[in-house]
C-alpha cells in the first residue's frame, strides 16, 4: 500500500506492534549487527531457523546492534505474559538449549547465560503503558536498566537499535517511524522544522559540532538545486557508531534526511557510506526499496508536492573523505581532497549548488526531536551541548561496547561505571575521544562534563564519538607516534603544513621510540604541532597534532624518559626494555618456561627460573601470562 496520511501509519503500527511487544508465538531477537555476526550470531540465527521452523510457535528474528559487545552474541527472547529476558554469549552451541528452556519456563537453568531482563521495551517515543508491567519478574535476575552497563543511558539515535528488524520497514512504523514525516507534510509545517531543529540546540554529531538548526537555514537561503548528503564515511580506528545505526536502524536515517530535504527544499539526497561497511550498505539498500514502496520515497510523497530520492554511493577508502569538502569532491567523480571553506558548502558545495551535509548520527536524532518537541531535546545535556551523544567504548576496558549517554556525563563515569574500569586490576593511564586526531585524557581530568566545549579545552575533541581507554601497559610516545602515521597515511598531501608536518613529527616520534631521541625533541614536537594546527587547510590537519601535544602535556616524563634515561616504562618501545624475573617473586610454576615461544625462559619446578636474555624476542607472553607478577620490566 501507498501511505497517504497519519492514519495509514497508524492502522500499519497498530497490526505490527503486537508482534514487536507481547506475541502469541515465543519471539526471538538475534543480534545480527556485524558485532554480533563476529562473534558467531549468524551460526546461532541459522541454527534456531533450522531447529524452530515456521508453525512452531518460535519466531527467529534478526536485530541490530544490542549495545553489550562484550557479551556477544546477544540474544532476547520474550512472548505474551512472560518476562523479556536478554542472554549472553549465545553461540550456536547454546541457542537452541536456552530456547527451549525459555519455552519450559526454565529461565534460570543456567544463570550465567542470562545478562538480565527488559523492564520497557518501547522506543523514547511512545507515550503508551508498559505492556510487561503487569508481568511477575525473575527473582535475582536484574533488569538491562540497573546494570552499571545501561543505566544512565538515553537511547535517541539508538532508540531502536536492538529492538527492531533492520530489513523490516513494519517493524519501524510500529516504533513511530516516519510519523514525524507525515505529520509535517500533512500539516504543511515544512517552515517550522528549521525553527524546532534550531530551538532543539541539537549539533553536528559527526565532530565539527555546528549548530545543525543554523546550517539547515543557510542552506534554505540560497537559490538553486539544494541537496542532502549523509556522511557516513566513519573512518576513526574504533569508531562504529554510524555503521552500527546504519546496520539497526536504516529507517532513521532515511527519515532524518527527507525531513532536512521538506525543510531546506531539496528533491535529491546522497548518502555517502564506507565500501568496508557491507552490511550497512545491504540494509541501506532495502529500506530505500521499502520506503519507496510504501510511497516514503520518491515523488508526491505521502501524495503530497514534496518529492525526494536517495542514492548511495560507497567510498574507497580514504579517510580524508570524512572531511564534507573532499566527500563532496569524490561525490562528484573527482579525488577526494579538501578545498578552503571560505566559501561554504551551504552555499556552493555539492555540483557547486547549495548543500547540507549532517551524519548519520545528528540525521537519526531529527525524527524524535519533530515528534517530541525541540524543549524536549533541549532540556538534556548541557548549556552548550543539548542532547545525548552515542559513544563506542573500546581498548583497555571490561565492558566493551555502544552507549548512548546525555551530554555532560562524566568520563569517569563512562570508563568505570559504564566501561567497569580496566581488567586485570592494572591501573587507568588515559583515555583518548575523538578519535585519531583526539586529544589523550588524564586520570585526574576524569571529572570533565563530556560536551563539547569542555574537551576543547583540555586539548581533544568531541570527534565522532570514538572512545579509547588505556591502561598503565600503554606508552603514550608510542600511542602519539601511532596515530601520527595513520594520519600521514590518510592525509591527502595537498597542502605543505599538513603533508610535511606530520611526516617529520612521525620521524622525531620514531627515533625517540627506537631510543634515538635528543634534547629538543620535545620543543621542537611542540612547535610542529602548532604550526600544523594553526596552517593546515581542513580539520585532519588542524587537529593532527592533538595527540602529540596532549601527550606531551600530561606525560611529559614518559618523554624525558625515553630521551633522558633512554627506558619505556610501560615496557612497549623494545629498544628501551627488557623483561627479568623477580627472584622473590617466582614460584617456578613453568607457566612462562612454557609459553616462551623462543625457549627462553628455563628452571626446575617450585625452583627460580632464569630468562635468557640473548634469546629473549620480548614479545611479552611471559609478562602476561604469569599470575603472580615475577616478570617484570626493566
Amino acid at each position: 500500500m501507498k501511505i497517504h496520511s497519519v492514519k495509514d501509519l497508524e492502522k500499519i503500527s497498530q497490526k505490527y506492534a503486537k508482534e514487536l511487544y507481547t506475541p502469541d508465538a515465543i519471539r526471538v531477537n538475534i543480534g545480527m549487527a556485524s558485532c554480533g555476526i563476529a562473534a558467531g550470531a549468524k551460526a546461532s540465527f541459522e541454527k534456531a531457523r533450522k531447529e524452530f521452523p515456521e508453525g512452531s510457535g518460535v519466531q527467529i528474528f534478526q536485530t541490530g546492534c544490542m549495545g553489550f559487545c562484550e557479551e556477544e552474541p546477544l540474544v532476547e527472547i520474550f512472548t505474551k505474559g512472560k518476562p523479556r529476558v536478554m542472554y549472553r554469549n549465545i553461540t550456536e552451541d547454546k541457542i537452541v538449549d536456552v530456547i527451549k528452556g525459555y519455552q519450559d519456563n526454565d529461565f534460570i537453568k543456567d544463570k550465567k547465560m542470562i545478562l538480565g531482563q527488559i523492564k520497557d521495551p518501547r522506543c523514547i517515543l511512545e507515550e503508551i503503558p508498559n505492556p510487561v508491567e503487569n508481568i511477575e519478574p525473575l527473582s535475582n535476575i536484574p533488569f538491562l536498566s540497573d546494570i552499571p552497563f545501561y543505566k544512565g543511558q538515553v537511547k535517541i539515535a539508538l532508540r531502536n537499535c536492538g529492538y527492531i528488524d533492520p530489513d523490516a520497514i513494519e517493524d519501524y512504523i510500529a516504533k513511530k517511524g516516519y510519523f514525524a514525516l507525515v505529520q509535517l507534510i500533512e500539516k504543511k509545517q515544512s517552515k517550522e522544522v528549521i525553527q524546532i531543529i534550531k530551538n532543539s540546540g541539537l549539533r553536528g554529531r559527526g565532530g565539527g559540532g555546528f549548530p545543525t538548526g543554523i546550517k539547515w537555514e543557510t542552506c534554505a537561503k540560497h537559490h538553486g538545486d539544494r541537496y542532502i548528503i549523509c556522511n557516513a564515511d566513519e573512518g576513526d580506528p574504533g569508531a562504529y557508531m554510524d555503521r552500527s545505526i546504519l546496520e539497526g536502524d536504516p529507517h532513521t536515517v532515511i527519515e532524518g534526511m527527507l525531513i532536512a530535504g521538506l525543510a531546506i527544499g531539496s528533491r535529491q539526497g546522497y548518502i555517502y557510506v564506507r565500501n568496508e561497511y557491507p552490511l550497512a550498505v545491504k540494509r541501506l539498500v532495502t529500506a530505500i526499496r521499502q520506503a519507496t514502496d510504501y510511497g516514503l520515497l520518491g515523488e508526491n510523497i505521502a501524495g503530497s508536492d514534496f518529492s525526494f530520492t536517495i542514492k548511495i554511493s560507497t567510498g574507497a577508502g580514504a579517510f580524508v573523505c570524512g572531511e564534507s569538502t573532499a566527500l563532496m569532491a569524490s561525490l562528484e567523480g573527482n579525488v577526494g581532497r579538501p578545498r578552503a571553506k571560505y566559501v561554504h558548502t551551504v552555499e556552493k558545495g555539492f555540483r557547486n549548488s547549495p548543500t547540507n551535509l549532517n551524519n548519520v548520527e545528528t540525521y537519526a536524532n531529527v525524527p524524535a526531536i519533530v515528534l517530541k518537541g525541540a524543549d524536549w531535546h533541549a532540556g538534556m545535556g548541557t548549556e552548550r551541548s543539548k542532547g545525548t551523544k552515542a559513544f563506542s567504548l573500546v581498548g583497555k576496558v571490561c565492558n566493551t561496547g555502544l552507549i548512548e549517554v546525555p551530554m555532560g556525563i562524566t568520563l569517569r563515569k563512562i570508563v568505570f561505571n559504564m566501561g567497569g574500569g580496566v581488567p586485570k586490576k592494572k591501573q587507568f593511564k588515559a583515555v583518548q575521544t575523538g578519535g585519531p586526531s583526539g586529544g589523550c585524557i588524564p586520570e585526574n581530568l576524569l571529572d570533565i562534563p563530556v560536551d563539547y566545549q569542555q574537551l576543547a579545552e583540555v586539548g581533544s575533541i568531541m570527534g565522532s564519538g570514538g572512545m579509547i581507554v588505556m591502561d598503565q601497559d600503554t606508552c603514550m610516545v608510542d600511542v602519539a607516534r601511532y596515530f601520527l602515521d595513520f594520519l600521514k597515511e590518510e592525509s591527502c598531501g595537498q597542502c605543505n603544513p599538513c603533508r610535511e608536518g606530520i611526516k617529520q613529527a612521525l620521524d622525531i616520534l620514531t627515533e625517540i621510540c627506537a631510543g634515538n631521541g635528543k634534547e629538543g625533541d620535545i620543543e621542537l614536537l611542540e612547535e610542529l604541532g602548532s604550526m600544523i594546527q594553526k596552517f593546515s587547510l581542513c580539520g585532519l590537519g588542524t587537529s593532527a597534532p592533538n595527540p602529540v601535544l596532549t601527550t606531551i602535556h600530561y606525560f611529559r616524563n614518559e618523554y624525558e624518559a625515553h630521551i633522558r634515561d633512554k627506558k619505556c616504562p610501560a615496557g612497549v618501545c623494545k629498544p628501551l626494555f627488557h623483561y627479568e624475573i623477580d627472584k622473590d617473586a617466582c614460584t617456578g610454576c613453568g607457566v612462562c618456561a612454557r609459553k616462551c615461544p623462543q625457549e627462553a625462559i628455563t628452571g626446575k619446578k617450585k625452583k627460580l627460573h632464569v630468562l635468557d636474555q640473548e634469546k629473549c624476542i620480548k614479545c611479552g607472553i611471559c609478562y602476561d601470562g604469569c599470575k603472580f607478577g615475577a616478570i617484570v620490566i626493566r
